[in-house]
């Protein structure tokens, strides 16, 4: 007797984590990625799959080219946006995949069909016959589309990163000297051109612009100290956000926050830290919002 064919579900089901991924990378929001991949689900079910030979090839496919949809109204959004847009911060790490916060917010500034190529080859293994039918180009095209893309991932990329367990101490020691004013230790920790970015989205105080080079952001954070006091907020996690050695804090006026350190050399050279409430429900139901 012939098995039963797979359900839906049998098949799609496995596939579901690398589908996630792959739109988280291409979105940066969480929830936007898991809506794509719902509705990739639903197409599924809807598809002839007694006609398709290769159901991963399908389903990045559909998962792609609804990416591609979204992205078109998420420039918009962004456009809008309240102050600094940062990608949505994640805890969980992939193996194999090193593309950091850092470098996510070097793909911001590609087009959706470079970024959509440079995902689906470099960090995918997509060859670039498959990219052509996921993103409905040729191979040609889709090399030169990567090619670019590449080459802007490789601006942003550390030219001497760190090891994790020093990337890990220098955060917990920015940390203490964030909360406490030292700022000796601040002047240690921070590179000159240090860059800091943080994304209230209109919806928790943030600056609006970021702010550039160690005095200046020194002077913020030491009158950060002076307006709450010595340390104000309490620590929830330290680990790693999106590659990146990052803590969360609970802070005093009852706002949980993430803080992700670029670091190059032994110094901070980025602070990306998120507030807006609307991007940290994932953090929230990870690590808690009381302190441990």
């Amino acid at each position: 007797m012939k098995p039963p064919d797979p359900s839906p579900a049998d098949v799609f089901d496995p596939l579901r984590p690398r589908l996630l991924r792959i739109a988280y990378r291409m979105l940066g929001i969480v929830a936007e990625a898991e809506d794509v991949v719902q509705e990739a689900y639903l197409r599924w079910h809807q598809t002839d799959r007694d006609a398709v030979r290769d159901a991963e090839a399908v389903l990045v496919r559909t998962v792609t080219r609804l990416c591609l949809d979204v992205l078109k109204s998420a420039r918009v959004r962004r456009e809008e946006y309240v102050g600094t847009w940062l990608p949505e911060p994640i805890i969980e790490t992939v193996e194999g995949d090193d593309l950091t916060l850092t470098l996510m917010m070097a793909l911001e500034r590609l087009s959706p069909l470079e970024r959509a190529a440079f995902l689906l080859h470099d960090v995918f293994g997509m060859d670039f016959e498959q990219v052509a039918k996921a993103i409905d180009r040729d191979p040609a095209a889709c090399r030169q589309l990567a090619s670019r893309a590449r080459a802007h991932v490789q601006e942003a990329r550390p030219r001497f990163p760190v090891t994790e367990a020093k990337g890990h101490e220098l955060a917990s020691a920015f940390h203490a000297a964030s909360r406490s004013g030292d700022t000796h230790a601040l002047q240690a920790l921070l590179a000159q051109d240090v860059i800091l970015y943080s994304d209230g989205g209109g919806k928790a105080k943030a600056v609006l612009n970021p702010i550039y080079g160690q005095e200046k952001i020194v002077r913020m954070l030491e009158a950060f100290v002076r307006r709450t006091g010595v340390n104000s907020s309490q620590l929830v996690y330290e680990g790693t956000i999106d590659g990146l050695p990052a803590f969360v804090t609970l802070e005093a006026d009852g706002t949980l926050q993430t803080t992700a350190l670029g670091i190059e050399d032994g110094r901070i050279v980025a602070l990306y830290i998120t507030r807006n409430p609307d991007k940290l429900m994932g953090i929230r139901r990870a690590v808690g919002g009381e302190p441990s």
